[in-house]
């Protein structure tokens, strides 16, 4: 799959596609209209646009997620870790936790998803 980045307003469209999916292609065009103040045209090019890039379907005027949202965000931590940290997950980690402190709660999560992940 290509890398897919979106922008600030590709965002937020996207967001409204995740959080209200499936939804009809009319009925995207009215919540893009009250949220983004978009016409028609725009949302159709974006969701066509978004479409190519793999990110969303739109088969018989309904519109559907081929990534969900937490599937999307999991690729874009994997290439910032690639890109930024050599691909050091750990590199990562020291990083992230030099500039905010984890709770209690957040070290045991972390450990039980370490955890959990050598066993597979």
């Amino acid at each position: 799959m290509p890398e897919i980045k979106l922008g600030v307003v590709e965002s937020r469209f996207a967001e409204i596609i995740w959080k209200s999916e499936p939804i009809s292609s009319g009925e995207l065009v009215k919540l893009c209209a009250q949220e983004l103040s978009w016409k028609k045209s725009t949302v159709y090019t974006v969701l066509r646009k978004l479409c190519e890039r793999g990110l969303f379907q739109n088969q018989n005027g309904m519109v559907t997620s081929s990534l969900s949202k937490q599937e999307f965000y999991a690729i874009q931590g994997e290439e910032i870790v690639k890109d930024g940290f050599q691909g050091s997950l750990p590199a990562f980690i020291a990083a992230f936790t030099k500039r905010k402190t984890l709770t209690a709660k957040e070290t045991a999560e972390i450990r039980r998803l370490i955890d959990s992940a050598g066993k597979e």
